[in-house]
């Protein structure tokens, strides 16, 4: 029988880091966001994982940024105000492929998946914990935004890296 697992969105983040200006890294997170797996096993290689992220939740610590991000030009929130995540496999040799879904754009994913393992709390919950991790182009999805730099660099780079630390307790 499938387990379900419910997220514990205080042990739990959604982030990206994207070069700026081709010296610096910038973070981001989405301060809201939900996320479940179901599974037959605890070793999870068969399990089904889902997130989805509220755009409009987007936090860089700058205002400025965090609503041009919202805009047309990158996520447009208004109008496709979840990025979401579906597992097409389960946890199979540290990778978890899916689909990837922002500004209604779904394409394939293969995403890093460090299995934290599964524990009994003090209180009696089952706990598992989940780093998932990579790489895509924005373009791929229309954050089509750019600039470049006096120097010939991009103001934003193509290339985002998505880090996803999930940790959910499995329903009684």
């Amino acid at each position: 029988m499938m387990a379900k697992w419910n997220l514990d969105p205080s042990h739990s983040e959604v982030q990206f880091k994207v070069k700026h200006m081709v010296i610096s890294t910038v973070t981001g997170n989405f301060d809201n966001f939900e996320a479940s797996v179901e599974s037959n096993d605890n070793n999870f290689s068969d399990a089904k994982f889902e997130f989805a992220a509220h755009v409009n939740t987007i936090n860089t610590k700058n205002t400025d940024r965090d609503n041009h991000l919202k805009s047309d030009d990158f996520f447009a929130a208004e109008k496709f105000p979840e990025m979401k995540f579906e597992s097409t496999s389960g946890i199979q040799n540290g990778k978890v492929e899916g689909t990837l879904e922002i500004r209604g754009e779904k394409k394939p994913i293969t995403l890093n998946a460090d299995f934290g393992g599964v524990i009994t709390d003090p209180w009696g919950l089952t706990r598992a914990g989940f780093e998932f991790s990579g790489d895509i182009n924005r373009k791929d999805f229309g954050l089509g935004w750019s600039q470049v730099t006096e120097a010939g660099g991009l103001v934003v780079s193509d290339k985002v890296k998505l880090l996803i630390n999930l940790e959910f307790t499995q329903a009684q």
